[in-house]
């Protein structure tokens, strides 16, 4: 069983997780410690995604710890609530930095909290590792130390347009768009693939994150004629504008990215409706490969009844920061552990057949997964 100390400091509370032991008690016996925070939504509307991410990479550092960790190292996740919320977002992050001294930001969730701890990460040069996020400026932007495994939004977009335009002929294409940072990167990716078509969006209707106030959005999308929409959100409001458009006979064709649990957004759906979700890795339970079986064996082991891809994206985040970091002396060296992080992408067979098309260009894998009607 695992063991947790939590520690409140005003509205941040982080859970110190080994396996096996308290905090207190590894310091006492190995003080071989790797700290690694992780800010994320474990409430609000939008914490199915930050649980599942985190109970994900818990396990599998749970099992790390259990075999004696890496190189001698245990693995201490701190992780801390932000409800998606970015001040709370900063908030964490420096007490991350500065009061807990983790040696990498590990598996933050979203974009426009990412954003905001921009100067912080700018300023610390600490890495940040395997954000849930596809934005373009964690992958540009030189000054960030940062690693993804995840496609960007760009290639999520263009793989959303290519099904609605060449494999269902839409032309008529709107967007539903949460008011921020991520719905921005994502509009513009959006926007970029439509222009390989010599397409824009006909209407861009905006909402306000971590809200469903979504009345207003809907009723501009739906005299637009559009007959397709691609939605940019949290499966709450996404699943509400879903509902509402069908019981008022409109009924477009719906592209999503992968920042929606698309397991938890059909669950919500209670209408005949035709989604597609543009997703970053496989469907475990659709998987043949003995990582799949190693993944889904755990997760039974953990008492977690309904794997999802959330669980399996944290769980290979922290195996790929695993295999790196056993490359690396302790005390872990940032040079040292980007490298190696690096090096996955060419050098791992399992991390290239999940997250690179050798076939194109090497371009990160986007996957797809379909609303069966009810």
């Amino acid at each position: 069983m695992s063991a947790f100390r939590i520690i409140a400091n005003l509205n941040i509370v982080l859970i110190a997780l080994v396996l096996g032991q308290t905090f207190a008690h590894a310091e006492q016996t190995n003080n071989k410690v790797i700290k690694l925070g992780m800010s994320t939504a474990l409430t609000g509307p939008a914490k199915n995604i930050g649980q599942q991410l985190h109970k994900g990479s818990s396990v599998y550092f749970d099992k790390v710890n259990n075999a004696g960790g890496i190189n001698g190292a245990k693995v201490l996740l701190l992780v801390a609530d932000d409800h998606y919320e970015p001040k709370q977002t900063v908030n964490n992050t420096r007490e991350f930095i500065y009061t807990n001294k983790v040696d990498a930001l590990f598996g933050a969730m979203g974009t426009p909290t990412s954003h905001a701890i921009i100067p912080l990460l700018e300023q610390s040069k600490i890495p940040f590792l395997m954000p849930f996020s596809g934005a373009s400026f964690l992958r540009e932007k030189p000054s960030v130390k940062a690693f993804n495994l995840r496609a960007s939004y760009n290639d999520e977009a263009q793989e959303q347009i290519k099904y609605l335009v060449e494999e269902h002929k839409h032309t008529k294409i709107g967007l539903f768009i949460q008011a921020d940072e991520f719905g921005l990167y994502v509009e513009s990716g959006l926007r970029e693939a439509l222009a390989k078509y010599n397409l824009t969006p006909v209407i861009v209707a905006r909402y306000k994150r971590n809200s469903q106030d979504v009345e207003s959005a809907l009723n501009t999308l739906k005299l637009s004629g559009v007959t397709a929409i691609c939605l940019v959100g949290t499966y709450e409001p996404l699943s509400e504008f879903i509902n509402s458009a069908q019981k008022q006979g409109f009924n477009p064709e719906y592209t999503s990215v992968s920042f929606v649990p698309s397991f938890d957004l059909f669950d919500e759906v209670n209408s005949p409706s035709h989604i597609m979700v543009t997703e970053i890795v496989p469907n475990p339970l659709n998987c043949n490969d003995n990582f799949c079986t190693e993944f889904l064996a755990d997760m039974q082991a953990s008492n977690i009844k309904k794997p999802s891809r959330l669980h399996f994206e944290g769980y290979i985040n922290a195996m790929a920061f695993s295999k790196a970091a056993k490359n690396c002396q302790f005390p872990l060296q940032q040079s040292c552990l980007m490298n190696e992080l690096n090096s996955l992408l060419v050098t791992d067979t399992l991390i290239q057949k999940l997250f690179i098309n050798t076939e194109n260009n090497n371009k990160r894998n986007v996957y797809r997964s379909y609303y069966v009607n009810k």
